[in-house]
């Protein structure tokens, strides 16, 4: 509860470009990772087979919730290890998710079959498999090591409205989006993305280990 409460009381301490910066990071990031993931493939086959209402408030509510534990999970990180530290680690996971990205060759599966749960309501049938599906996904990872170095709060509200987007585009339009944007080239997108982050990162881990004594100044 002292880390809800920790977010909550940074509202009075941010600046607006501050908090427009991180968010506007976070959604773009968010964005591109999520485009033909999937997330985006379990909204596209529901909405085939039912309204398209349910499947996108499942889908909203299942990924506030993601990000609630990635973004309190990522303050928690940032309070309890050294600045220098998380920012080092920042870095290396965002080296390795865009790197990964950049050399991923899937392709967009248009026979994958989700199973359909009887007896419950599309909604939360919606919301169960996007939360099994995306916990600890690299999705959820890139969240926790973003908060951690930026603003909880810009974080979450950036993601979660990027999730909202790609999952709006996977009930509504995906299929027509996907057919005229190749997936690989949004990987790679969501790849160099990840990759200047890092960089971003590592020099903010180097700024902190200068100030810290640890390496010299340059």
């Amino acid at each position: 509860m002292e880390y809800l409460e920790l977010l909550c009381s940074q509202f009075q301490n941010y600046q607006f470009s501050e908090l427009l910066t991180s968010g506007s990071t976070s959604f773009a990031l968010i964005a591109a990772a999520e485009i033909g993931d999937k997330s985006q493939l379990v909204c596209m086959t529901l909405a085939s087979r039912h309204r398209a209402a349910p499947v996108l408030w499942g889908a909203i509510a299942a990924f506030a919730l993601l990000n609630t534990l990635a973004v309190v999970f990522g303050a928690a990180i940032a309070s309890w290890l050294p600045d220098y530290v998380v920012a080092g680690t920042v870095a290396v996971l965002f080296f390795a998710f865009g790197v990964h990205a950049l050399l991923s060759h899937e392709e967009d599966d248009d026979d994958e079959v989700v199973a359909e749960k009887s007896g419950h309501g599309i909604f939360l049938t919606t919301f169960l498999l996007i939360t099994v599906a995306e916990f600890g996904d690299k999705t959820q990872l890139a969240v926790v090591a973003f908060s951690s170095t930026a603003q909880p709060v810009a974080v979450w509200l950036g993601s979660t409205l990027a999730l909202t987007f790609t999952s709006a585009l996977g009930v509504l339009a995906g299929r027509t989006v996907l057919q005229k944007i190749r997936i690989s080239l949004l990987h790679k997108v969501s790849g160099l993305l990840f990759l200047i982050l890092a960089l971003v990162a590592a020099y903010k881990a180097y700024e902190r280990l200068v100030a810290t004594g640890l390496l010299p100044q340059l």
